[in-house]
């Protein structure tokens, strides 16, 4: 069958359940290649409404001399590919809070003076008018702020601390000000959020009920297998149609799904990585290749071998098979992967496989249900009501 495309938040837009992630073109990947993945995504797969995803701080890890550089590459392809604009879904986002400077220096031309990022109603415009710049279009289909003003646990972090709190945070409704602002004057058509939690979910939503600006349509963050965060800390629930009062919801742009190419097993099997991201760069997010990881990976590569699939197929087909998912973020540094990691969509997962991932979830990330009959919500009430 082919890759399905799903509605995306309250947009009225649908777009590919299957969505080319950029971060690594500048870095581990030339402009040829990057250009070389974008011909065969848009015009080759036979992907039905195209969906592209990147940010002005790409390529990751992000340095001063590659900053902004992934945009400038699709800015390139698409001034050479004139009716490509027009058949594909393009998201971008801006920077958070952050002391690395030369982000915002890089958001003009020559480069300016450095200064922390912040979600800020003048550096969001003005990071806004780099990226339109760089990727060489006048509009961005959807437009999200990529990580928290506020202190909060992000990107693996698990534990809020309130003496990080920070006490000059642009509020809210500053941020959603300015991302009305850009709606209005046709330079993005949507927004989101990303790396977010409930209470931001919650936060932004009634920011921009007050504001009157259309609310957030996704919110992207780090989903797998091994890290199912987002469904059970309540973010899940606050983007739902009945908690976020928003038709259709919030959805979910999952990134991180193959656990930076851990759960595709070629960590496992003796593949040659010497040119993969954790071999490359082993402090990035070195939460994808932990022990605990690489432990659950193994289960997972297991039951994927015994169901006749690849780990890429289990790991992008569980997600895909979510009913809160607006699109999972794909990446790969060859065309070659592009199209492995394509087909994985392309045959939804069975039941008694989505149950068996259920298992080994609670294995490793809840011991104490390890024995238990009661393995979570599809499992029947005990007949002991007082249990």
């Amino acid at each position: 069958m082919p890759v399905p495309s799903v509605l995306l938040g309250s947009s009225g837009v649908f777009v590919s359940m299957c969505c080319l992630g950029t971060m690594t073109w500048g870095d581990q990947n030339t402009e040829l290649e990057a250009h070389a993945q974008l011909d065969y995504y848009v015009f080759k797969s036979g992907i039905q409404n195209p969906f592209i995803d990147t940010a002005e701080l790409y390529p990751v890890p992000p340095t001063r001399e590659t900053v902004g550089r992934t945009e400038v590459y699709i800015g390139n392809w698409l001034e050479a590919n004139p009716t490509a604009r027009s058949k594909i879904f393009l998201a971008s986002k801006v920077s958070g809070r952050s002391p690395r400077g030369w982000i915002v220096a890089n958001r003009e031309v020559p480069p300016g003076k450095d200064e922390d990022t912040r979600l800020s109603r003048d550096q969001i415009l003005k990071a806004c008018d780099a990226s339109l710049k760089r990727l060489k279009t006048e509009y961005l289909d959807l437009y999200q702020l990529h990580w928290p003003e506020r202190n909060t646990p992000t990107f693996g972090a698990l534990e809020f601390q309130r003496a990080n709190d920070h006490k000059d945070d642009v509020s809210f409704d500053e941020s959603v000000g300015a991302v009305g602002e850009l709606i209005k004057a046709g330079k993005i058509k949507h927004w989101g959020i990303s790396n977010e939690n409930a209470v931001g979910v919650v936060k932004f939503l009634e920011s921009a009920k007050r504001l009157g600006v259309p609310p957030p349509v996704s919110i992207q963050n780090d989903f797998a297998l091994v890290d199912r965060r987002f469904e059970q800390d309540g973010t899940a629930e606050a983007c739902s149609p009945q908690s976020s009062g928003v038709d259709n919801g919030v959805s979910l742009l999952s990134y991180g799904v193959l656990a930076g190419g851990t759960l595709s097993g070629k960590y496992q099997d003796k593949s040659d990585t010497s040119k993969a991201r954790h071999t490359l760069y082993p402090e990035f997010q070195s939460r994808y290749h932990s022990e605990g990881t690489m432990d659950a990976a193994n289960d997972y590569l297991a039951l994927a071998k015994q169901h006749g699939l690849s780990g890429v197929d289990l790991a992008y087909g569980w997600a895909a098979s979510r009913e809160y998912m607006g699109s999972v973020i794909i990446g790969a540094t060859s065309v070659e992967q592009l199209k492995q990691n394509i087909a994985a969509f392309e045959r939804p997962l069975a039941k008694e496989v989505l149950d068996e991932v259920d298992r080994i979830n609670l294995k490793h990330e809840r011991p104490y249900f390890k024995g238990s009959s009661r393995l979570g919500r599809n499992m029947p009430v005990p007949e002991n009501k007082e249990l």
